[in-house]
């Protein structure tokens, strides 16, 4: 009976590792999930709303790893669920009034940076380019966030920059350089998404 269930689990592994849309469900799943594990992962700074979180290194890694399609799918349907009630936002914050607060405009511009990254981190890109894709994914999230917290604290930029940028961009170079790392590990092995 051994024999025949490998068999199967081995068949069934195959057709699903083989069949384009499945790796990309996965993919896509996986990226979902791990956002939100991540997200739980806060450390609260006592000068800003905004916490410390792993979450930008799982959304720049969606894009690099998925494509800019399934990348940014992977991060809508993470801010969908969390809207929608789910606790998948930080410290399981969830819900519209959670988009609406001061970590929300991170939130909303993750598809978009998983977009960019995976538009400029094309299939075969080398490293440089690949590292400038990532910051560029960091980036576009800051945008987000200073756009948010702009409008919600009614602050100066220079004051909303020292909130929402600032206090986050050692953590950032430690992401984007953690991302490269894996992406070396898995570019070899990985047939890729796209």
């Amino acid at each position: 009976m051994t024999t025949v269930t490998e068999s199967l689990r081995g068949w069934l592994v195959s057709a699903a590792v083989e069949d384009r849309r499945a790796r990309a469900g996965v993919g896509v799943a996986a990226f979902v999930l791990a956002t939100a594990f991540a997200a739980q992962v806060a450390v609260p700074l006592p000068w800003t709303p905004v916490p410390m979180t792993l979450q930008p290194l799982f959304v720049i890694l969606a894009g690099a790893m998925l494509g800019p399609r399934l990348g940014a799918m992977a991060m809508a349907i993470y801010v969908v669920i969390g809207a929608t009630g789910a606790p998948v936002f930080s410290n399981g914050g969830f819900g519209i009034p959670w988009l609406l607060g001061p970590t929300g405009g991170y939130l909303v511009a993750a598809p978009a940076a998983a977009f960019v990254v995976g538009s400029v981190a094309s299939k075969g890109a080398g490293w440089l380019r690949t590292a400038a894709a990532l910051t560029l994914g960091v980036l576009t999230m800051y945008v987000g966030g200073v756009s948010q917290l702009l409008f919600v604290t009614g602050q100066g930029f220079g004051s909303v920059l020292s909130m929402a940028v600032l206090p986050f961009i050692a953590g950032d170079v430690t992401k984007v350089l953690t991302a490269l790392v894996l992406l070396r590990g898995v570019a070899p092995k990985s047939p890729g998404l796209r």
